[in-house]
């Protein structure tokens, strides 16, 4: 994802500021200076990136500060605040309930009466196997409209999404008609859904729609291709609208959940545990997930696991989200703007794995693998003895990573909120990297950001179990 360059190059300007050796005002300010810069180059408003300086030199005022105070953390939780603060509108959408019927209308910009628009929408809603209903025939929208909004009422239907032509601003007989079949589907919820690449002129789009319909929330596209994006979602929350979801592909599991405070966190390159959580609560069978989760406390790592969890990684969905939930992972296995090369390095590894023993896959122990044996993989699984080695750094690395999770108590789904209180600052001490943990200024630092923080979210907002 591109809004990964505006992550990266925050981080950079947090690491730099936590080297120095004194932090005084020149420091600060370089720091946010880069910070600056990259917001604008991510087209986010000038107003929104000037107001955030000034809000983060209000809280963090070097002179007031006594002795002792950590003004690293300080300063990186004022920044961490301050960035969901302009990605948050400040209010929840509507959230649909199981059992009654409630109607969702899209709206959207451009794609006016497009060819083939209609065979598309049924086709997509063939392959995620939803009924769908239209016609071929009839020409008049809120007819149509009409028509589908009470079939799906008869059968039972919880959600009914109404799909609009696409339109501008400036076009107002459009705009009349997509009012017209609000009035006609009374909608609970109208979202509005626009591509991330015309950057901070979202707002005006945004504003012109909510004067016609009540929008209510809005879905981003295109996250993946265009370096405007941070400025579409800081121009969205704006207008006060929520975004509830980001697309970030072409297919139907390149589209995630928006929550502000996992997404800053990932957007720093502190990954979302929270979100991985569930991710894994997704797609492995209920039967397997107790000892799945058994494991992860146990801290023990084996190829075997490494094996199963490449599986259920290739399973998650696009490799570049899952793996920005974790922070030790992201770096070396999927670099920038490779996830394919990722993803086939993963599926030759497994290859790999696929030519040994039952007792190489389930040794703790390294000095096991030795020269004849890594001979024999290579030459069953079509691959070079060194390539074999280049995998079993990485399970070095990975079991190493994993080791830190001894202990770690895991919710079950639902129960996210349960990991903060099963966490003390002495486990989240071996958890977290030496750095990181230097930050926010060891133990009695630590102790202190747990207090702060007041959920699940927060906390991982700066958790991190990788190392860099």
């Amino acid at each position: 994802m591109v809004l990964a360059q505006l992550g990266g190059s925050i981080s950079r300007a947090l690491q730099q500021m936590s080297n120095a050796t004194i932090i005084d005002e020149k420091v600060l300010n370089e720091c946010l200076n880069e910070i600056t810069r990259a917001l604008l180059q991510s087209d986010v408003q000038f107003k929104l990136v000037r107001d955030m300086q000034t809000n983060i030199k209000k809280i963090v005022n070097l002179d007031d500060l006594a002795a002792g105070h950590n003004k690293r953390r300080i300063i990186q939780q004022a920044i961490f605040n301050e960035l969901c603060k302009i990605l948050d509108p400040g209010k929840p959408s509507f959230t649909p309930k199981k059992g009654k019927a409630s109607v969702v209308m899209f709206v959207g910009l451009q794609d006016t009466f497009r060819a083939g628009a209609f065979d598309q929408l049924k086709q997509n809603a063939t392959k995620a196997k939803i009924p769908f209903y239209g016609s071929y025939t009839e020409s008049d929208p809120v007819k149509i409209a009409v028509e589908g909004v009470e079939t799906f009422k008869k059968e039972g239907c919880d959600l009914i999404i109404v799909d609009t032509s696409g339109r501008h601003k400036q076009e107002a007989a459009l705009f009349e008609e997509m009012r017209q079949v609000s009035e006609a589907t009374k909608p609970d919820l109208v979202i509005f859904v626009m591509d991330s690449s015309i950057g901070q002129a979202a707002f005006d789009q945004a504003q012109a729609f909510k004067q016609s319909v009540s929008v209510g929330a809005v879905i981003v596209t295109k996250m993946d291709g265009h370096a405007k994006g941070g400025g579409a979602l800081s121009a969205v929350a704006a207008t006060k609208s929520p975004v509830i979801f980001i697309g970030t592909g072409e297919h139907m599991d390149e589209f995630e959940v928006f929550d502000v405070k996992p997404f800053v966190s990932r957007l720093l390159g502190m990954g979302d545990w929270s979100g991985f959580m569930d991710k894994i609560h997704e797609v492995v069978p209920m039967d397997q997930q107790p000892e799945l989760l058994q494991k992860l406390s146990e801290g023990n790592f084996t190829l075997r696991i490494m094996y199963e969890q490449f599986q259920n990684i290739l399973k998650m969905g696009p490799i570049s989200q899952v793996f920005s939930m974790l922070p030790g992972f992201s770096a070396e296995l999927m670099p920038k703007g490779r996830e394919k090369e990722s993803s086939a390095k993963i599926k030759r590894y497994m290859t790999m794995m696929d030519s040994m023993t039952n007792e190489e896959l389930d040794s703790t122990n390294p000095k096991l693998m030795n020269e004849s044996r890594m001979m024999r993989i290579a030459r069953g699984s079509g691959h070079q003895v060194r390539e074999v080695m280049e995998m079993l750094e990485e399970y070095k690395r990975l079991a190493k990573i994993w080791s830190k999770m001894k202990g770690l108590k895991i919710p079950k789904k639902g129960e996210m909120s349960a990991l903060s209180r099963n966490m003390n600052a002495q486990h989240m001490s071996k958890v977290l990297p030496p750095q990181m943990l230097k930050q926010i200024g060891g133990m009695g630092g630590l102790q202190n950001l747990m207090k702060q923080m007041g959920s699940t979210k927060d906390m991982m907002g700066m958790f991190g179990v990788g190392d860099k």
